[in-house]
C-alpha cells in the first residue's frame, strides 16, 4: 500500500502567497503571522515549508488564473527552477486543450483539473489517461461546482481525485468526512485526497482511517498545529 501523503498548499494571487479562507477569494489577503515565513513571497514560503519537513510535493493554486484575472506563471516557473526535485500539483484554472498541452509539454508537474473550471467532460476524457492528471472535485457548501457529470460518473475519474471543500478551507472546521466517505464508497480504488478544514494530527488520523490516500494542508502548518514533531509522528522522519 502506498504511503499516506501530506501535501502543503500555497495559494497565489498577485504574485504573493495569500491566506485562503472559506473560498471567499475577493477577501483573501497576503499571508501574515505565519510561523514558517515572515514574508508572503512564494520562494520564502516554500523554503519555510521544506525547513519544517522534507515534503516531496507542493500544491499550487493560481487563483488569478482560476478567476481569469491574469496568472502567476512567472512565480510558478521560479519555484520550479528553485526546487527542481519538488513535485508540483498545479491548478491554474485549466479550461482549454491548448493550455493543458502547454503545461504538460513544459513538464511542470501534475496538472490539477478543477471541476469549477469545467463545463463538460471534454478535458477529462482527452487527458484522463495521462498519469500527471489529477481531478479536483470542487464543492462550495453542498453545491458541486462545475459539470455535473464529473461528480456522478466515477468510471471516468483518473487514479487520483481531490475532494476540495472550499467552505472549509482555512476555517479550522475539520474535514468533510461524510463527503469523503461517499466519494470513497463510489470509487474505492481511487486515491482520494482531502482538502479543506484540517485542524491537526487527529484529523489526519481520521483521514487515514477512512482510507484517504492523502491530504492538502496550509493553515495548520503555518500556525503550528502541525509542527515537525506531529509530522514526523504521522509520516516518518523523511518524505516517502
Amino acid at each position: 500500500m502506498a504511503a499516506f501523503e501530506l501535501i502543503p498548499v500555497i495559494d497565489l494571487m498577485g504574485g504573493v502567497v495569500v491566506h485562503a479562507r472559506a473560498g471567499d477569494r475577493d477577501h483573501y489577503r497576503p499571508l501574515e503571522g505565519s510561523l514558517i515565513a515572515t514574508l508572503p513571497e512564494p520562494t520564502a514560503v516554500v523554503e519555510g515549508l521544506l525547513d519544517l519537513f522534507p515534503f516531496p510535493a507542493l500544491y499550487i493554486a493560481d487563483l488569478d488564473a482560476i478567476r481569469k484575472r491574469g496568472d502567476n506563471t512567472s512565480a510558478i516557473l521560479a519555484l520550479r527552477h528553485r526546487f527542481p526535485t519538488l513535485r508540483l500539483w498545479v491548478d491554474a484554472g485549466f479550461a482549454g486543450e491548448c493550455s493543458c498541452r502547454r503545461f504538460l509539454a513544459a513538464d511542470f508537474g501534475n496538472l490539477v483539473l478543477g471541476s469549477e473550471s469545467q463545463s463538460d467532460l471534454r478535458l477529462l476524457d482527452r487527458f484522463g489517461d495521462d498519469p500527471r492528471l489529477v481531478l479536483s472535485l470542487d464543492f462550495q457548501g453542498e453545491r458541486a461546482l462545475g459539470a455535473e457529470a464529473l461528480f456522478r460518473d466515477p468510471a471516468r475519474w483518473p487514479p487520483r481525485v481531490i475532494a476540495m471543500t472550499l467552505a472549509r478551507v482555512g476555517s479550522g472546521g475539520g474535514p468533510d468526512l461524510d463527503r469523503l466517505r461517499t466519494l470513497h464508497f463510489l470509487s474505492p480504488a481511487t486515491r482520494l485526497y482531502a482538502a479543506g478544514g484540517v485542524r491537526g494530527a487527529d484529523d489526519i488520523r481520521a483521514l487515514i482511517a477512512l482510507g484517504c490516500a492523502g491530504v492538502l494542508v496550509a493553515s495548520a502548518l503555518h500556525d503550528g498545529r502541525l509542527g515537525r514533531g506531529e509530522l514526523t509522528a504521522l509520516l516518518g522522519p523523511g518524505a516517502s
